[in-house]
């Protein structure tokens, strides 16, 4: 190989490794080997100086410093959004954008709102030329010089992009690089930074580029400026096509098919706020398509298709007593810190949950160490920082236990995951957890049956399976001698139970407790299939063309009626008389169309169509547009930057077309 080719495919390498660091979170090969590759490359550039290039990622972390910056005008103005801080304000924002627009349904994302410093890069014919600050919203700074040194800005573009492509987004360091921040700082007896966006807004404006390249700053794409040479229907269609080109965007952004949906997809977003490792302040939700964009227009301030659903953050320093391990009802340990009461925002806060065993290896926490505690919103209060400058010795590292506490079963680590959970399907601790849930008001909703009273029954034996809970009233006289229980509470209680059989299907898939099935996935599998008989008997295929079901949400179903305790609970649950629903009334026919019986799969960006305009396309020719690919596939419509699924549908050895052979394909049946 000469050098040409070797400093080329060092490149490539060093940029695909970029990709899955910064875009998947999956990195392929540790720190030191990517730094071999980064000097292995720098040296072949010094001995070949012709073979230099300002867009090789040896130039990241160069540059010199500058003497000021120069103010640049945007070609598209960066606007402000409109804020709302409550369920309501958020509701009646909703109700405000269908008044205007009218009952056209309308698709709409939602994704978190990253606590960072707004950036705009513009990429020339795929490489990187400007990079400007947000500014008024009219004119901003050229920091250009730091943007290069960023994490997730690749100075030249994968693939064929456009002849100028402008990406918003956010650039931000990250928690864990945050804190051995401040650490370093203390250490050198420093004033350590506040907060991480202080950080990264002083690091922005920094004249020497490896200055700000020793913060570590990130950055995350969310929107579209000015773009020449390509045009993308929807906004779903952009993050798709800037993601082949190797811009990372913001982790856990769904499209959602209406305002609702997506406003009820915030609440799961919130609750997974401790998963994320960077800082966030709010939940962004924007129409989806860009058409309806235009429709819904701008006011004097901000556009009519976009608001950020924010809240308040309270913190306060206290400090960890102890850590315990509490066993939830899919049998996950869940590490908890017992925390010297303080009082935030109006309340007394004395717990807070660790959530898993990497997040307290991330944090670093020790018992006895002082900790900042935030809350916002309605989140419950989690740890966001270890005050490593006040240990004093006395501190004590928490070990993880190998088996349960409650049961003492040796405990398992998710495949590819980071949960640890008590694999003992029979463990009190999950038969308690899982009574709690299925009898709570999301799922089977039956009054009475509260905590206190499930661990009477299951210390008593009355209760070891969600069957015995219907089977209460054979035990009613030993029922009422129970502990601060009487005739009329357990009467109401029985008649609770009875009443509970008639809950609709959707509850009752609630209940069962089936990894990652919630209420909404629980309500579309109901929509879908109509009986419980039709979700146990759907193929894998079959149940991930569900909405919100993906292949992994599908999998857990498909075990969970395929597995050992599955199909002995809904036999039971038979016999007892519950709600398992009725068939759905089948739909008219449609006259058979030249894709009838096909199953499609799209993937790649196509130059006709965006995403959702082909799907729609295939559904009215009578096709099934999958998002999966698998033997049954019928064909591959594969555009530009194909990835996994093109590679899938040749090892299957599926049909694949390209986006003219389609086109040919429908017209000539």
């Amino acid at each position: 190989m000469s050098p040409a080719e070797r400093i080329d495919h060092l490149r490539k390498e060093i940029q695909r490794h970029d990709a899955l660091y910064y875009q998947d979170a999956k990195p392929e090969i540790s720190d030191l080997e990517y730094d071999r590759l980064m000097r292995e490359l720098r040296e072949l550039e010094t001995e070949h100086p012709e073979l230099d290039s300002e867009d090789s990622p040896t130039k990241k972390v160069g540059g010199t410093p500058i003497e000021g910056f120069v103010t640049v005008e945007h070609r598209v103005p960066m606007l402000s959004i409109d804020n709302v801080y409550t369920e309501a304000e958020l509701a009646e924002f909703g109700t405000r954008v269908v008044k205007h627009i009218g009952p056209t349904p309308v698709e709409w994302l939602a994704e978190y709102k990253v606590d960072g410093v707004a950036l705009s890069l513009i990429y020339e014919n795929g490489v990187l030329t400007q990079a400007v600050t947000r500014g008024d919203g009219r004119r901003g700074d050229d920091v250009t010089h730091n943007a290069r040194t960023m994490g997730g800005v690749p100075l030249r573009l994968v693939g064929r992009a456009p002849a100028l492509l402008e990406v918003r987004g956010e650039a931000y360091i990250s928690n864990s690089d945050f804190a051995k921040i401040r650490a370093e700082q203390e250490l050198r007896g420093e004033e350590p930074f506040k907060n991480s966006r202080n950080a990264t807004a002083g690091a922005i404006k920094l004249l020497d580029p490896k200055e700000c390249a020793a913060r570590k700053v990130r950055f995350f794409t969310h929107s579209a400026g000015a773009v020449e040479g390509a045009a993308y229907a929807t906004h779903g269609a952009f993050l798709e096509a800037i993601h082949h080109f190797g811009l990372p965007s913001v982790p856990r952004t769904a499209v959602k098919p209406n305002f609702e949906a997506a406003a009820e997809y915030t609440q799961e977003l919130m609750q997974d706020l401790h998963t994320l490792d960077f800082e966030v302040d709010g939940i962004v939700l924007k129409a989806n398509d860009f058409a309806v964009r235009e429709r819904l227009g701008y006011t004097s301030k901000s556009p009519r298709w976009v608001v950020a659903y924010k809240w308040e953050k309270y913190e306060a320093v206290t400090r960890v007593a102890s850590i315990a391990i509490q066993v939830g009802k899919t049998g996950t340990l869940t590490p908890v810190a017992h925390l010297e009461p303080v009082e935030i925002a109006g309340t007394t806060v004395s717990r807070a949950s660790l959530h898993n065993r990497d997040e307290i290896e991330r944090l670093g926490v020790m018992i006895g160490d002082w900790v900042i505690v935030e809350k916002a919103g309605k989140i419950i209060p989690h740890v966001v920082l270890v005050e490593v400058a006040r240990r004093d010795g006395t501190q004590q590292p928490f070990a993880f236990p190998t088996e349960c506490p409650e049961c003492h079963a040796a405990v398992e680590q998710d495949e590819g995951g980071v949960y640890i959970r008590c694999p003992n399907p029979n463990c009190p601790a999950q038969l308690r957890e899982s009574l709690r849930y299925f009898a709570s008001r999301s799922a089977m909703d039956i009054e009475g049956l509260g905590i206190k009273l499930i661990e009477q029954l299951t210390d008593a034996g009355f209760v070891k399976s969600f069957a015995d809970v219907y089977r209460l009233s054979q035990h009613r006289d030993n029922l009422i001698e129970l502990e601060r229980q009487g005739e009329k509470s357990i009467d109401n209680l029985l008649a609770g139970v009875e009443a509970s059989k008639q809950r609709p299907l959707w509850r009752l898939l609630t209940a069962l407790n089936v990894r990652h099935v919630g209420q909404r996935v629980s309500q579309k599998l109901a929509e879908h299939f109509g009986t419980m008989d039709a979700v146990a008997a759907a193929s894998l295929e079959d149940l991930s063309q569900v909405e919100d079901v993906g292949d992994v949400i599908a999998e857990t179903i498909h075990h969970y009626f395929h597995g050992e305790i599955g199909p002995k609970i809904i036999g039971e649950l038979r016999e007892l008389g519950l709600n398992f629903g009725s068939p759905v009334a089948p739909k008219a026919e449609k006259p058979p169309g030249p894709l009838t019986g096909k199953t499609l799969v799209v993937t790649g960006t196509l130059q006709r169509f965006g995403r959702e305009e082909i799907q729609e396309l295939i559904a009215s020719l009578g096709g099934k547009a999958s998002s999966s690919v698998s033997k049954k596939t019928d064909y591959v419509v594969a555009g530009e930057e194909a990835g996994s699924k093109l590679t899938k549908a040749q090892s299957l050895g599926v049909k694949v077309l390209t986006e003219d052979e389609f086109l040919e394909l429908i017209e000539r049946q």
